[in-house]
């Protein structure tokens, strides 16, 4: 196998060729860290490369295959972790500037899963500022670019870990989903990502500032990929204020296993904020249409997320005010939601009504297991599309792009994005399969059976090869 079939090869796969002894933890690293210094100048994807960290760590990997046969399910895998995320002693910028120094004195929840998964730490991918953007191009950092086509963005704000994984960077990525922050950049690029149920993993040690709406999940090239990662960074930690039980089988199971037909609804059309882009729009009518053939129940129709925009820009900004950086230290389009911030008052007043729609969206559920939606209403921007355009104008652009994906987050339902085809400039087309409430298997499995129908993993930007 080549060094780029290695790169573009499944972590599973990777994984399985560690345990037979194929290739060594340090061949990965090597591998990757190459690709990362000639390709990541003009991409973008990552902030920080821990190059010494991981070598030291793939070389005690590699040791340590020679005196145990007991290894852990991704021993020596090599994986980027998002900027928005912890990892002691390395830098966590947030997307900030003035954050270029500070470094970690502890992991975050989901990265001791990471690294009790046998998982290499390859670095910190690039994010939009404090996670607020759909785009990843924050202020004194080179703009994250789609490796399908450079001059457009990977999306946001898990842009870093999408386009690294979409561009043989690293072999599977840890990504956050506030708003469409995991299924956008999955969407933009070309790969999968699931925004995880509410409780399914771990915010530790850190508080929950966002009402449950931000959830951490994982970024992959397969279905199988996704689903393994998803479970070994589920599960309760010693104090989470909400958790869900480990689901039986596991994730990576229910993506081996044949679907049962189930009734599934579809919309193209986003009430109140309308309807998504033709390339959008075919997605999918394509892949509802090839659900049916596949023996699905289908039915055109969506609950109406009207109730939900309000309250939940007022929750999802507050986490710019929570972050406690001085305004003048933020990008104007964040000053300017600092600014709008209302009081404490206000922001409870929103998420209990949050919460009050949420049950009647998840009430549609009762009767539907599975809702096709398109991930964004039009296919990505350009980088610095909107770089010229007032703060308030920004933010109606983002909510009428994103518009798909926060219903999962108020709702706390999950959703997978999957790719499906390719737009007229060559970039990737995606839809996303909401579930029902901790329904993360069926999702699951009705995505391996469309990935298996049209596989997509031969598919590789010609800007990687």
């Amino acid at each position: 196998m080549n060094e780029i079939d290695l790169a573009f090869t499944p972590a599973l796969e990777l994984a399985r060729l560690v345990r037979c002894r194929e290739v060594s933890p340090l061949d990965l690293v090597e591998v990757y860290l190459e690709r990362i210094s000639r390709l990541n100048p003009q991409l973008g994807s990552y902030f920080t490369v821990t190059a010494d960290l991981a070598v030291a760590d793939a070389k005690a990997k590699t040791e340590l295959l020679t005196t145990t046969s007991e290894l852990p399910p991704f021993f020596g895998v090599p994986i980027s972790i998002k900027d928005l995320n912890a990892v002691a002693g390395v830098t966590c910028t947030y997307g900030n500037p003035a954050l270029v120094n500070n470094i970690a004195n502890y992991d975050d929840g989901v990265v001791i899963k990471i690294k009790q998964a046998g998982f290499t730490i390859l670095g910190k991918t690039a994010t939009s500022e404090l996670g607020s953007y759909p785009y990843s191009e924050p202020t004194g950092f080179p703009p994250a670019r789609n490796p399908w086509n450079l001059e457009y963005t990977p999306g946001g704000s898990s842009g870093g870990a999408a386009s690294s994984v979409a561009a043989g960077l690293s072999a599977i990525a840890q990504g956050s989903d506030g708003g469409g922050s995991i299924r956008g950049p999955a969407a933009c690029c070309g790969v999968v990502g699931i925004k995880p149920a509410r409780g399914r993993v771990t915010k530790a040690p850190v508080g929950d500032r966002l009402g449950g709406i931000a959830v951490n999940g994982p970024i992959a090239r397969t279905v199988a990929d996704a689903a393994a990662m998803l479970d070994v960074i589920s599960g309760y930690f010693t104090g989470d204020p909400y958790w869900l039980s480990d689901p039986q089988p596991s994730f990576f199971a229910a993506s081996q296993v044949k679907t049962p037909s189930l009734k599934i609804a579809f919309s193209t059309n986003i009430p109140p904020l309308g309807a998504a882009d033709e390339n959008c729009q075919q997605g999918v009518l394509q892949t509802v249409q090839l659900l049916e053939q596949l023996g699905h129940q289908i039915a055109e129709k969506c609950p109406d997320f009207s109730g939900l925009v309000e309250p939940f820009q007022i929750v999802w900004q507050s986490g710019v005010a929570a972050a406690g950086i001085p305004p003048e230290a933020l990008q104007p389009l964040n000053r300017w939601l600092l600014a709008r911030t209302g009081s404490v008052a206000e922001y409870l007043q929103a998420l209990a009504q949050l919460q009050i729609v949420s049950r009647s969206i998840v009430a549609f559920f009762d009767t539907v297991d599975v809702l096709v939606l398109p991930v964004y209403l039009h296919s990505p921007i350009r980088v610095g599309e909107w770089e010229n355009l007032s703060p308030e104008e920004t933010f109606q652009n983002i909510i009428n792009w994103v518009a798909p994906c926060p219903v999962a987050n108020a709702t706390g339902l999950p959703a997978i994005a999957i790719p499906v085809g390719f737009d007229s400039n060559g970039l990737p087309i995606s839809v996303q399969l909401v579930g029902k409430p901790a329904a993360e298997s069926t999702i699951i499995s009705l995505a391996a059976q469309l990935e298996a129908a049209n596989p997509w993993i031969q598919h590789r930007p010609a800007f990687a090869l």
